[in-house]
């Protein structure tokens, strides 16, 4: 018989690519993990490693396992969701992760709702950068989580997470000109590396220049104190921008930022998901409309 745990390591070793990153993303050793491993090739009767050097790569027969490990572990998720349902009403922790701006507009709200309707049920929150998130729903160090998506650049979730859409919020220019116009100014982006930041050159890119950037800042609110003293323009989203300050003048662009809500395949009939995306919907409703732009 096959160890879903065991399964669990193959899954993450043919995704990280190296026994050490599993390790680190599951707080194993890289001896634990190499032993599981063993283990698990002991159990299937077949090689499922190819190890040279301190390199790792799946086997025809290992690549074969961990197709069929996402079934299996999906199973189990499904398995888990119904045992919950049978206790009385939602309870016990709720691990959400979220990135920045939809933790500072949409959770306050969103927990007071879930404390309100849901007493029994214990959100715990993490900031997390969308492009970790499906790492961290596959560990099981979140439950759901908060991901966006933006216009030119592609998904950040795997097959291995099942989405549903929250929100789709306009992207603006903070000042009153277009993005052809803005080719010449200094301009305010994220750190390399990031969504936003891909996004914002890729905008530039679109409209024909490469934008000269002189300070990169994740923060949105810092970024709009910034372009309010003339140190750039920026590209921020509608829930960034619910109160501009003094000296920035919010121009409306035809790009598009998309929050979802994130969670692990077979995850979706638990209970404590039903109330947590109902508790999201009125906060992002509450939200956009005290923070609507014309």
């Amino acid at each position: 018989m096959l160890d879903p745990r065991k399964l669990r390591l193959l899954r993450e070793l043919s995704r990280r690519g190296t026994i050490a990153a599993v390790a680190d993303a599951l707080t194993f050793t890289a001896s634990a993990v190499s032993q599981q491993l063993s283990a698990l090739e002991r159990e299937a009767g077949l090689p499922l490693l190819e190890r040279t050097g301190r390199t790792v790569v799946l086997t025809p027969a290992g690549r074969v396992l961990v197709e069929h490990a996402e079934a299996v572990l999906e199973s189990l998720e499904r398995a888990e969701a119904a045992l919950a349902a049978t206790r009385t009403g939602p309870t016990g922790p709720l691990r959400i992760g979220a990135f920045p701006t939809a933790a500072r507009a949409l959770l306050p709200r969103t927990l007071a709702a879930l404390r309100r309707d849901h007493p029994g049920l214990e959100p715990m929150i993490s900031e997390i950068d969308p492009a970790d998130v499906s790492a961290a729903l596959r560990a099981g160090e979140l439950d759901v989580a908060l991901v966006h998506e933006y216009d030119f650049v592609p998904p950040v979730v795997d097959e291995g997470v099942e989405t549903v859409p929250l929100l789709t919020e306009p992207m603006y220019l903070t000042t009153r000109r277009t993005l052809d116009e803005a080719r010449d100014d200094p301009w305010i982006v994220s750190t390399p590396g990031t969504l936003c930041h891909t996004m914002a050159v890729r905008a530039c890119h679109a409209a024909g220049f490469e934008p000269r950037v002189v300070h990169h800042i994740d923060d949105f609110d810092t970024v709009l104190l910034m372009a309010a003293a003339g140190h750039g323009v920026a590209l921020v989203p509608l829930l960034a921008a619910a109160n501009p300050p003094v000296g920035v003048t919010l121009t409306a662009l035809p790009i598009e930022r998309r929050t979802l809500i994130a969670f692990r395949r077979g995850y979706g009939a638990h209970p404590a998901l039903s109330p947590l995306t109902a508790a999201l919907r009125e906060s992002t409703a509450a939200a956009t409309q005290a923070g609507g732009h014309g």
